[in-house]
This record gives C-alpha cells, sequence and structure tokens, in this order.
C-alpha cells in the first residue's frame, strides 16, 4: 500500500520573511503535495497572534481532513499555546503524548498516531504507527530526547517488522542524530535528506523522516513550490512509502 506522510514545521502559519500570519499559504503548500498524512508542528491554539485560530481544526477543515489530533507543547504569553498535530485521511485509532521535556528547558513531545490500513489485492490489513516529534534546540538536549523516545512505550512492545513512521522537526544541525540514534535502533532513510531551513534559501536538513519495519521508503523530496519559500521558515518534506 502506497502512503505520502508530509513533515512540516509551520512556524504558526507566519511567514519566515513577510512575518505575515496566512494560514491559506500553509494550506496551498500542504494541498500541492496531497499527502495522506501531514505531521506539522508549531501548531497554534487560541494565540493572539494567529486570530485565536485552532490551527488544526482551520487547516483540516481547509484541506477537507477529517481525522486529527493536537498536542500542545508550550504556552504562549498573552494566552493560548503551541504544539504538535496529525492530520490523517485513515481514521486514527489511538493517540497520545509521550513528553520528552529535559530539565527546566522548554517543553518538547511526540505525538503519536496508530491506525489501520487495508492491504491492497489482500484481506488483511496492518496497524501503522506514526510519530510527531519536534525536538529542542541543543545538540545534547536532542540526544536525550531521542533516547527517551527509544525508551518509551508503545516502541519499546512494538515487533521487528511492525511499520513505524518518525518524522519532524529534529533540528538535527549536523545530520547526526540519525546515524547515532535511530538507524541502531532499525531505522532506515533515503541516503540523503534534503535541506529544509530556512525555507527561502536552504542551508541545513533540519527535519526528517524515518521508517521501520514493513514500511519501506521509496522516495523523499522537499517542497519547493514558491508558496512553500513564503508560508513558513521551513520547508515541507514529504515522503512516498509502501506499506507491506
Amino acid at each position: 500500500m502506497h502512503l505520502r506522510v508530509l513533515t512540516y514545521n509551520i512556524h504558526k502559519c507566519i511567514g519566515g520573511v513577510d512575518r505575515r500570519y496566512n494560514p491559506e499559504r500553509v494550506r496551498d503548500t500542504i494541498a500541492h503535495y496531497d499527502p495522506d498524512v501531514a505531521l506539522l508542528q508549531e501548531v497554534d491554539h487560541l494565540v493572539p497572534r494567529s486570530n485565536r485560530d485552532r490551527q488544526v481544526d482551520v487547516l483540516g477543515d481547509l484541506l477537507g481532513y477529517r481525522h486529527r489530533t493536537y498536542f500542545p507543547n508550550v504556552r504562549v504569553r498573552g494566552g493560548g499555546e503551541y504544539g504538535n498535530a496529525i492530520l490523517s485521511r485513515y481514521p486514527l485509532t489511538h493517540t497520545r503524548n509521550i513528553d520528552l521535556t529535559v530539565g527546566l528547558r522548554k517543553r518538547r513531545s511526540v505525538l503519536h498516531a496508530r491506525y489501520r490500513v487495508r492491504l491492497p489485492r489482500s484481506r488483511s490489513t496492518r496497524t501503522v504507527h506514526v510519530f510527531n516529534m519536534h525536538l529542542g534546540l541543543a545538540g545534547g538536549e536532542r540526544k536525550l530526547q531521542l533516547q527517551r523516545f527509544l525508551d518509551s512505550h508503545p516502541f519499546t512492545g512494538f515487533h521487528q517488522h511492525t511499520p513505524v513512521i518518525v518524522g519532524g522537526d529534529l533540528n538535527d544541525v549536523w545530520g547526526t542524530l540519525g546515524p547515532k540514534f535511530l538507524l541502531p535502533a532499525g531505522f532506515r532513510r533515503m541516503p540523503k535528506s534534503p535541506r529544509t531551513f530556512p525555507a527561502y534559501a536552504p542551508m541545513r536538513a533540519l527535519d526528517g523522516i524515518y521508517v521501520r519495519g514493513s514500511a519501506e521508503m521509496r522516495k523523499l523530496q522537499r517542497g519547493q513550490i514558491a508558496v512553500a519559500r513564503e508560508a513558513s521558515d521551513h520547508l515541507p518534506l514529504i515522503a512516498d512509502i509502501e506499506i507491506t
């Protein structure tokens, strides 16, 4: 079964250059790539700077995703909060949040969603697990967060063939998190990760998508349409994945 997964730090739908709040630009960017599952970071909820919108619902409604989940990470001075969200074409059978906060640093987490998909030319189904994470800014913090994720329930209980997809803003400045943590844990990635930050002139591959088990990544690309360079300070990352 083919599955297209997009990960995107939407920067609260505020442009990385013009600093304008414009959710329609984020909508147009996501719609162009037409993902089955969208993993979004820095999603505002009832914050004055974004018209007190519930952005997970605004974007879900604009894009036609009936199935969605959201969990806040950071409270905003003046009211509201922002966090991670998942939009899906498939019904989510279970969602939970795993706290990755290190000490007194900014709150971080990984949002876990589970859903079942039917395999083509077969009566069988697969349970697919998707994890949407936004890691910290400090190198040591990111290492602790990834190790905590790998040691967490339910991840430690997965069979080696269970299809697992991990994506998000890993803030992987040096490109070392995958080789040091995710690849030894059985995850796979494409040989080269596209640069996604800053959106107007990408210099760093901060964002990533990894797969494990019976999920195979066939293609990985960054969003390069004109509106994507204006919509956020990150470009989206899009993976085409086969579930067997």
